[in-house]
Order: C-alpha cells, then sequence, then structure tokens
C-alpha cells in the first residue's frame, strides 16, 4: 500500500504513484425525470389554459352553445293574439253629457265626434248622478256588450276614460265629459290607437 492511501481505504481507491481516484456523488436521475415530466405537464396546461381563454373572449363558447342549442318552433296561430274586429265610428251612437261647470262643453265635443264619423245621440247636461262627481276626463257607461269595440273605439278619442256598465238593452254608448277634460284626442292619435288595437302584436312565446 502506498504511504499516501488512507488508513482503512483500499482496492480502488489506493492511490498508486501520482494517479488520484476521483470520489463523486451518483447522479439522481430519478429526481431529473420527474423534474422534466413536470415541466413538461405543466407547460400542456398552460397552453390548454391559452387556448380556453382565446375560445371564450373570441366567442368560441357562444358558438358552440348555439350549436348544441335546440332551434324555437315557429309560434302557432293559437299563440298569436287574434285581431280585434272593431266597428265602425258610424255604428255607434254616442250621447254625449256634460259633468262640468262648463257650459256648451257637450255640443262643441259632440260636433267634433259627428265629424270623425259617430252617431250622435242626445247631447246635454249629466244626470244628477254623474253632475259634477267625475273627477277624471270622462266616463264612458253602456251595455256589457259595448266593452267588446264601442268602448275601444271611443276611448281611442279620449285618454283616461274609465269605463263603467249598466243593464240597458240598447246598443248606444254614454260620454259623460269629467272636471278635468280638455280636448279630445287628435284624429292622428286616435286612428294610431285603433290602429294598434286592430292588429295587436304577437303574444310572445317565451323561452324554449
Amino acid at each position: 500500500m502506498s504511504m499516501l492511501t488512507p488508513p482503512g481505504m483500499g482496492g480502488k481507491y489506493r492511490i498508486k504513484g501520482d494517479a488520484y481516484p476521483r470520489m463523486r456523488r451518483p447522479r439522481k436521475r430519478g429526481r431529473l425525470v420527474l423534474a422534466l415530466v413536470g415541466a413538461v405537464v405543466a407547460l400542456g396546461l398552460i397552453g390548454w389554459g391559452t387556448i380556453q381563454l382565446i375560445d371564450v373572449f373570441g366567442g368560441g363558447g357562444k358558438s358552440r352553445a348555439a350549436a348544441h342549442q335546440k332551434p324555437c318552433p315557429a309560434p302557432s296561430a293559437s299563440t298569436a293574439a287574434a285581431p280585434q274586429a272593431l266597428p265602425k265610428p258610424a255604428q255607434i251612437t254616442v250621447n254625449v253629457y256634460n259633468a262640468t261647470p262648463r257650459g256648451g262643453l257637450a255640443k262643441s265635443v259632440a260636433d267634433e265626434l259627428k265629424k270623425r264619423g259617430f252617431a250622435i245621440g242626445k247631447v246635454g247636461n249629466a244626470p244628477s248622478e254623474y253632475d259634477k262627481k267625475v273627477p277624471g276626463n270622462g266616463v264612458l257607461l253602456g251595455a256589457p256588450a259595448a266593452a267588446r269595440g264601442p268602448f275601444s273605439v271611443l276611448g281611442a278619442q279620449l285618454k283616461g276614460a274609465t269605463q263603467k256598465t249598466d243593464t240597458r238593452d240598447t246598443q248606444d254608448v254614454d260620454l259623460i265629459l269629467g272636471t278635468t277634460f280638455a280636448n279630445l284626442n287628435t284624429p292622428k292619435d286616435a286612428d294610431t290607437t285603433l290602429a294598434a288595437l286592430a292588429k295587436p302584436a304577437p303574444a310572445p312565446s317565451g323561452k324554449c
């Protein structure tokens, strides 16, 4: 044994001549492999997340959702609101009564309604049960059947009129002018209202 060899060490660790054995730690290849695998998985997750973000903000998610959504069926005839058959103004006889303190109001309103095609019946002061007792613009009074047409046509001429029915068996309708009445609607506004009543918008079908 060489004098340079430490005590207790021999074999491959023996120092011979001027050659010194190199003592290396064993390489930890297992850790290196795990580190590489972890890096690959992390890069894959980052790439997948980036693609998802681009897809969401680019509208791709909505496109796929729309592709899987079932188309809504077209509204059937039963779901659409049926047009309301309204009588012509000439088919409606209107009695005009003045429940306000202003004189001559019933006659002026009756003359204007006659110009618009309505048939005019009685004109004068309101009955005692309504005289000075109508706080709004007016009251439409008639038989229950009047609510299915005549009230709508006459009501288009006057904003905010209250509708009431009584036990009469005639087809005439009373227009009782209230204390806040100023003027009838303009013919243009009245025609617009009547057109909307005759052709109502289709009823919403709801979500499908």
